[in-house]
């Protein structure tokens, strides 16, 4: 040690450990998208995140053919109904695989203009004067671009080979979102390049952003049992740390009627304590949407709200709609009564009872087979996953220190004042983290085992008020004052 004579100051590591801000609705949506409108094209099977509707249009495009691009209503329901963000998106349609090739189609000019009304993907485009004749050159010959009715419009240039043509000859690579299937939303593990795909690239989501995903939504595609299967399969296990909700449609093209739900809701097993089962479709305008879509608004309004803490249910807070239907458009009407029953079989609805329209219901699709209130109660459940996910990423940087007592005292003291901060807050009724003998025998200290213990308490939704009115007979006693 070298000499000193003098005052030195050094420092200690602070003694209480702020937590990590995580984002407590963050969604991650599979999907197809019209890549062929992307002005910077997001690669498929790769995680786009976006914080603003253009961002997302730039990388994915955006059409109003909801059919075949399911992630456009997505887009169109965070960003322009509901405001919320950052949103991720992984589209699976890959330009290189689902296409169709077309050659040497004729098409007309009119005042030097042709329109082709199909997905072409613009830097396969090969436009000629003449079937036989050579491939012209854009910028010189024509210019080619899609107007706002998603029609590519190639217009001739004056000084070009074409500008005597009465039509001109196009090949082309045309998109197709029809040839995409539940495979490729299930995706996984390309066998020659090793690339992940589809649903196996939720795992990709917190290495590329360090964001966590907390729900996982295929609108259009979850009332395919495999695809919800395999999601909540996925959404169980992330990064062998983490847990997501998922958001599950039940398909009204199936099911017409709200007796129906439950059946199908049970010989599909869609009884998960991290799925959110939803019935039937909504509309918005001549907008006709999945109900996860708009369950996934409220749910990130809701936390927004509360200071990014999801520890408020969606149920009885309002929706960006004007009415309930089925996939063919035909108006479901649901009263209170029906509601109720759904919401009883674990299926949360849409209702317009009192105060306009409100997503109704309280349950995750465990119930009411599962009536744990840890497990049933989208809320509570909502609020044990995120509490998972900020203890990993707060003391992530804990691994591999010594186990002294003051590494102890630091984890407990710093979650302790946590917990007591949101029962303040009233986030939760209360909380408190323990470091019990019992829980930590000396072998398990010694091969570097620690284990600490929290008792947690997020309240429950008050799903039934009931006031008893009685008549007191005692107030006639008023008219002799």
């Amino acid at each position: 040690m070298a000499y000193k004579h003098g005052i030195h100051v050094s420092e200690i590591p602070t003694s209480i450990v702020p937590p990590v801000n995580g984002t407590a609705c963050l969604p991650v949506v599979f999907g197809t998208a019209p890549v062929h409108l992307a002005t910077d094209r997001a690669q498929a099977n790769k995680p786009v995140l976006c914080y603003t509707y253009a961002e997302a249009v730039a990388a994915l495009g955006y059409s109003n053919d909801w059919k075949n691009y399911t992630l456009c209503e997505v887009i169109k329901s965070q960003f322009a109904l509901y405001n919320r963000a950052p949103v991720v998106f992984v589209n699976v349609v890959d330009p290189a695989v689902h296409k169709t090739v077309v050659t040497d189609t004729e098409v007309p000019l009119n005042n030097k203009i042709a329109s082709v009304e199909a997905a072409v993907l613009l830097e396969t485009l090969v436009v000629k004067k003449a079937s036989a004749g050579q491939a012209l050159k854009e910028g010189v010959d024509y210019e080619a671009a899609y107007d706002n009715e998603e029609h590519l419009i190639i217009t001739v240039l004056d000084d070009g080979e074409l500008k005597d043509a009465t039509s001109i000859f196009v090949s082309y690579d045309e998109l197709d979102p029809t040839a995409v299937d539940a495979d490729d939303i299930i995706g996984g593990i390309d066998v020659s390049t090793g690339e992940a795909k589809g649903l196996e690239t939720l795992n990709s989501v917190f290495p590329l952003f360090g964001l966590v995903p907390s729900a996982v939504l295929a609108p259009g595609w979850t009332d395919n049992a495999e695809v919800a299967a395999v999601m909540k399969a996925k959404a169980s296990n992330i990064n062998n740390h983490f847990l997501a909700i998922t958001l599950n449609d039940i398909p009204t093209k199936d099911v017409k009627k709200y007796t129906d739900v439950a059946k199908w809701k049970n010989d599909n097993n869609y009884t998960d304590t991290l799925q959110v089962a939803c019935w039937p479709m909504v509309r918005m305008g001549d907008d006709i949407y999945h109900l996860s879509t708009h369950v996934l608004g409220v749910m990130a309004t809701v936390d927004s709200d509360n200071g990014d803490v999801p520890n408020e249910s969606p149920s009885n807070k309002a929706m960006q709609i004007n009415g309930t239907c089925l996939e063919d458009g035909t108006e479901v009407v649901l009263g209170p009564e029906q509601a109720a029953y759904l919401n009883g079989q674990g299926i949360v609805t849409a209702l317009n009872f009192i105060g306009g329209w409100k997503c109704w219901g309280n349950r995750t699709a465990c119930y009411p087979s599962n009536t744990d209130v840890k497990d049933s109660m989208i809320c509570i459940r909502r609020m044990f996953i995120w509490h998972r996910t900020t203890f990993i990423q707060t003391y992530w940087a804990k691994v591999d220190k010594p186990i002294t007592k003051r590494l102890i005292h630091t984890i407990l003291d710093s979650e302790n004042m946590r917990l007591n901060g949101l029962a303040a807050e009233e986030k939760i009724l209360g909380g408190r983290v323990e470091f019990i003998d019992s829980e930590n025998p000396t072998t398990n200290l010694m091969d570097g085992i620690i284990k600490f213990h929290t008792y947690l308490s997020p309240s429950p939704a008050a799903r039934d008020i009931e006031n008893v009115l009685e008549y007191d007979p005692s107030y006639f006693q008023t008219l002799f004052s």
